[in-house]
């Protein structure tokens, strides 16, 4: 990719976006902010639908990724008046989140070093009324457009494992009339994501949960359904809580902060069905951009409505 030379101003989708230190170097393995710069630019056509709607939650690596980093929900100061804010009231605070609506809100984050951009499972125009600020709870809460299945594996799980959890994940939700779509994290696991008809946050939240008890009965050799460290060693952990309302998962075709910019990106089930021991699945930036340029955006399906399907109703005993 190409990088812009140091500290200028440029005009990104119509705006003047100034960015500075480009030359500085955000990951140990040498990918410097104008890369990350770059890398935003050019991913933002197939990120932004998947953004769209969405409050974001920036982690920012300020002096690299090995240097320590910081969430920010809030609108940072400074913030330019063309980029959207969103006010989302959260107990008795006002909470103004940054939405991205175009490429120069990205680049715009790019330069903070916000590296990593997570979302809810919700979107400001599924709320009740459709106004703003929404709310966690109350007659204006958010409503769930999406259901996560976050599978974060423990010490001594192995990468077929990982490969084995989303499929039994996706045979659930397929099952339940829903049509699944896999991403590595970027990190170490994987996350298993379906469009459903909006439906209070509380209620998508409860369901994952009994799909994951479910499969802990199904599979207890494989699946833990508590947070308890000593618990998830060669396990699985199946996290429901990311389905709240306050909470965020990382984006697909969001950076990581990690030793090498790895990325939150999408996979096709044919390959988890091949992944062995030792594979890595984790994908790179550049790696991610050759995929989009041969085989498009493997999560353009989970934009569908079409594809938005009702809430399952899985029992609450996985027995009867």
């Amino acid at each position: 990719m190409s990088s812009p030379s140091p500290d200028l101003t440029t005009e990104v989708a119509g705006r003047r976006v100034a960015l500075s230190n480009l030359d500085k170097q955000l990951y140990p393995s040498g990918f410097t902010k104008a890369e990350v710069i770059a890398y935003y630019l050019e991913v933002a056509p197939v990120m932004l639908p998947h953004l769209h709607q969405r409050c974001i939650t920036r982690l920012r690596f300020p002096n690299g990724t090995d240097q320590g980093s910081f969430y920010e929900k809030n609108a940072p100061a400074g913030t330019p008046g063309w980029v959207r804010i969103a006010e989302v009231t959260a107990a008795d605070s006002l909470l103004r989140y940054v939405v991205a609506e175009d490429a120069a809100t990205l680049v715009w984050l790019s330069n903070l070093a916000a590296l990593e951009l997570h979302t809810p499972q919700w979107r400001l125009d599924d709320a009740p009324s459709g106004e703003q600020p929404v709310t966690f709870d109350g007659a204006n809460a958010v409503h769930a457009s999406s259901l996560v299945v976050d599978l974060d594996p423990g010490p001594g799980i192995q990468a077929s494992q990982i490969a084995t959890a989303a499929m039994l994940a996706a045979h659930e939700l397929a099952e339940a009339g829903l049509v699944p779509f896999v991403k590595g994290s970027g990190s170490k696991g994987m996350q298993v994501v379906a469009a459903i008809e909006p439906a209070p946050w509380r209620d998508a939240m409860e369901q994952v949960r009994r799909m994951g008890v479910r499969l802990a009965r199904q599979h207890p050799d494989l699946f833990v359904t508590t947070m308890n460290k000593q618990a998830r060693t060669d396990r699985i952990f199946l996290d429901h809580l990311q389905n709240r309302a306050d909470r965020n998962t990382i984006s697909v075709y969001s950076l990581r902060g990690r030793a090498k910019p790895t990325v939150s990106a999408p996979l096709s089930w044919d390959e988890v069905a091949t992944i062995a021991d030792g594979d890595e699945f984790q994908l790179t930036s550049d790696e991610v951009l050759a995929r989009l340029a041969s085989d498009g955006d493997l999560w353009a399906g989970l934009l569908d409505p079409a594809n938005a399907a009702p809430l399952p109703d899985w029992p609450d005993d996985p027995g009867s």
